[in-house]
């Protein structure tokens, strides 16, 4: 899934002065199911992202959090070198902030951190933003999912980022990292593999 319209991605425990990327953990999903609701036509309930909090093995949640509060979240799924992005969501309240920029971040480098080697996704054909920021961090088109989206059937690109491990792919990480702040969890990565609580 993704946010419509919006921007998405950023990374770990960066700040811009309160915004902070942090594991997702079960006392953010009231919240998260909001964000969920005001940005998907068809939005994940509670029970399903609790769900994926508790597939520690192949799964990692970040939500960005402003001060206490939640205003968007992103997560992905491995299987063996590839890492999906199941779903990124911006508060419809928090753009231009990016906000977007920071949780792809997080993604990529807890990817990386597991030994991944490609990032992939679905976007709405229609979702020009989600698309742009996504070739941002190095995703092209590679085809269509027909009729994807069960809410109007509209069609989904797939997107792949390959050979993330490049020293290429490594660079640009870097340069986003000293653009969108400093980290302090990327060489804490396996907390946020960790169980949620």
């Amino acid at each position: 899934q993704e946010r419509r319209g919006a921007q998405l991605g950023a990374g770990p425990a960066m700040s811009d002065g309160r915004i902070e990327i942090v594991p997702m953990r079960r006392r953010h999903l009231a919240t998260v199911v909001d964000i969920a609701a005001a940005t998907h036509p068809r939005p994940w309930g509670r029970d399903l992202f609790a769900g994926e909090l508790d597939l520690v093995a192949n799964r990692a949640y970040v939500v960005a959090v402003d001060g206490r509060e939640a205003v968007g979240y992103a997560g992905i799924m491995l299987a063996a070198d590839e890492a999906h992005v199941t779903t990124i969501a911006v508060d419809p309240g928090a753009q231009r902030r990016a906000i977007g920029m920071r949780l792809m971040l997080a993604l990529a480098r807890m990817a990386l951190a597991r030994h991944a080697t490609a990032l992939t996704l679905e976007v709405r054909v229609s979702n020009r933003g989600a698309q742009e920021l996504y070739r941002r961090y190095g995703f092209a088109s590679v085809g269509a999912r027909k009729a994807y989206y069960a809410d109007n059937g509209e069609d989904a690109l797939v997107m792949w980022a390959r050979d993330i491990d490049a020293p290429e792919y490594l660079a640009l990480l870097d340069t986003y990292t000293e653009r969108y702040g400093p980290t302090t969890s990327f060489d804490l990565v396996p907390l946020f593999w960790g169980a949620a609580s």
